[in-house]
């Protein structure tokens, strides 16, 4: 077997995870402030769950077995612990793999918390992205021949779609959601949408395929745009609770016979967040960089922290707790019930405090999730943030949850729910809410 991390020269080109739309934008510009210290992307080593999965492989300490068609899906699945649960089927012709995508031939998603893996029929290629803590996105490719298989780290290619204003100017994700026509190209003059729990329902999901029960709400889903004319003109009661993917499908071909509902608001929700840490986090260890340039010419002390770059972390800082916290997020007018086993694969991941309690528990009635704090809250990549940023967001949710200061616009939590998270969050990170004598978070 062959492994790498380095893009060799006869690699295809333009390959890349998408997890909404990717379309054929201009090459990364060499400017991009994220490629020069203190962030430098593509010259900082990864320590991604792909990374270090590759480093377990070199080292001999796991390997990855083709299916008996020669496909490595399920073992890498299985090595990066996603679940097929999770299996989200987008039939739009909106990345870099078209000729293989279209209606009867979906591309599946699968994810954690973590990790995305994106898999077409009849491409010897799966896509990556996984999330390190200090970089964000990192994108790869797994290619395979009949003999060999390689781990390919992006080398900008994919960041002329995934570092753009959709994905907050960081190396990110996104769930984007289009009008279709039959063929899966996207109808020209008809509106495309960024999609996140903010989202109103009628938003979502065109281009994908939708399964499970939404009573009442309608989405985009499993729709096509037949009308020339006017192209937003859809019948989305054609769409509505479907419990199976249509016959249309070859379904040997995947994992699972569902692209479950519940799974689709879990990416979005994640997608956003992922993106607003990775954002907080570029833009604190920025500010600091540039103060510590402008500390030296002019001779102040090394800690000293400008007024500007107070400005910066609040910023950031902010509209991050925001996320965190839900803000805006739409309120469900039906229950949500999944087609799959992702309900009950997804809660059982992550702690739970003395009394049962987890962030990964569903509420799917009025809103996502039953406490509404995000699960991203306890992952490594928030765990990264340096420490400017982090104090901010560390105070915030103290004085939000301690009802001594007012959330971000949009953040509806009742006293009730603030002290169950406070609890929850003393449980699960010890010594995060401690009151800090030095310093005090003001919203921005």
């Amino acid at each position: 077997m062959k492994y790498s991390n380095v893009f060799p020269m006869n690699a295809p080109k333009g390959i890349c995870f998408v997890v909404g739309l990717c379309s054929l934008a201009s090459t990364l510009q060499a400017d991009d402030d994220f490629e020069h210290p203190p962030i430098s992307y593509q010259d900082s080593p990864s320590k991604d769950p792909v990374a270090r999965l590759f480093e377990r492989i070199r080292s001999g300490d796991e390997s990855l077995v083709p299916d008996s068609n020669g496909n490595y899906l399920k073992s890498l699945l299985h090595a990066l612990n996603i679940p097929e649960s999770s299996q989200c089927l987008v039939f739009s012709k909106t990345s870099m793999q078209i000729l293989h995508i279209g209606p009867r031939t979906p591309r599946a998603i699968y994810f954690n918390d973590s990790t995305y893996v994106g898999m077409v029929v009849g491409s010897p290629i799966l896509e990556l992205a996984a999330i390190d803590p200090q970089l964000g996105s990192v994108f790869y490719t797994l290619e395979r021949d009949e003999k060999s298989f390689q781990i390919i780290r992006d080398r900008g290619q994919c960041l002329s779609c995934h570092a753009t204003s959709r994905t907050e100017r960081v190396p990110g994700v996104l769930v984007r959601s289009i009008y279709s026509d039959r063929s899966g190209r996207p109808r020209s003059g008809s509106s495309t949408y960024i999609t996140d729990h903010r989202s109103p329902f009628v938003q979502r999901w065109g281009g994908w395929y939708v399964t499970g029960q939404h009573g009442t709400m309608r989405h985009l889903g499993n729709l096509f745009a037949d009308d020339r004319d006017d192209p937003q003109k859809v019948d989305m009661e054609a769409g509505a609770n479907c419990d199976q993917l249509p016959k249309t499908i070859a379904i040997s071909s995947y994992l699972q016979n569902t692209s479950d509902i519940v799974a689709l608001m879990v990416l979005e929700h994640q997608t956003r967040v992922h993106n607003l840490v990775t954002r907080a986090n570029y833009e604190s260890r920025q500010a600091t960089y540039l103060d510590g340039s402008m500390n030296v010419a002019l001779g102040r002390p090394s800690e000293f922290e400008s007024e500007s770059t107070q400005r910066r972390v609040a910023s950031v800082g902010e509209a991050l707790v925001g996320g965190l916290l839900f803000a805006d997020e739409v309120e469900l007018s039906s229950p949500v019930e999944g087609s799959s086993d992702f309900v009950q694969e997804f809660q059982t991941r992550g702690p739970v405090d003395a009394k049962g309690r987890s962030f990964y528990q569903l509420d799917l009635k009025r809103r996502m999730f039953r406490y509404p704090c995000s699960f991203l809250i306890l992952s490594e990549h928030f765990e990264g943030l340096p420490e400017p940023v982090a104090h901010y967001v560390r105070n915030r949710f103290r004085d939000i949850l301690a009802g001594k200061s007012k959330p971000p616009p949009g953040v509806r939590l009742s006293k009730s729910e603030m002290e169950t998270i406070r609890i929850m969050l003393s449980e699960f990170k010890p010594g995060w809410l401690a009151e800090d004598p030095l310093h005090e978070a003001k919203s921005p």
